[in-house]
């Protein structure tokens, strides 16, 4: 049996042209299927290595911390709703759960994007449109991915967009 969490992980084509909804959702598609990438053929051990002490930054501190967001951003604010709460222990269950957690934000999107102008409640930037908010989690992914490649980098040397 491998002690590697994430075996492989495949990008999608972003869409750089179609309606604006298509092109956001592909795009976070996109970033987080890059996130995930520069994740894939670790162990554990090697997920769980930080950057230089004292941060406490390592790859899967990021999926836990990204898993947040989306549940946080997607079911909190533009849902209204409260996401489950969990706190899986293991890489393997951080995975899963992050994982759970984006095809919970892909759900949520189609209903959440009818109406782009509408406001939503935000103690981070005050009332803020759901366009956005959108817009706000492309940038926590763009963010994200540069600390994964770094962290990547320091843990075997492996580099890429």
């Amino acid at each position: 049996m491998s002690d590697i969490v994430i075996e492989s992980i495949a990008r999608p084509e972003r869409k750089v042209t179609g309606s604006w909804l298509e092109v956001i959702a592909s795009n976070l598609d996109y970033h987080r299927a890059t996130f995930l990438w520069k994740c894939a053929g670790l162990t554990a051990e090697q997920l769980r290595q930080r950057s230089a002490p004292p941060s406490e930054l390592s790859l899967l501190w990021l999926m836990r911390h990204l898993r947040g967001v989306e549940r946080y951003w997607f079911q909190r604010r533009l849902a209204g709703t409260t996401p489950p709460a969990t706190d899986p222990a293991s890489a393997a269950e951080i995975y899963a759960d992050y994982l759970a957690a984006c095809a919970e934000s892909r759900e949520v999107f189609a209903k959440v994007t009818g109406d782009l102008s509408r406001t939503v409640p935000s103690p981070e930037f005050g009332d803020a449109e759901v366009r956005f908010v959108l817009t706000h989690l492309i940038e926590e992914y763009a963010r994200h991915v540069g600390h994964a490649d770094l962290l990547r980098e320091a843990i075997d040397g492996a580099t890429g967009e």
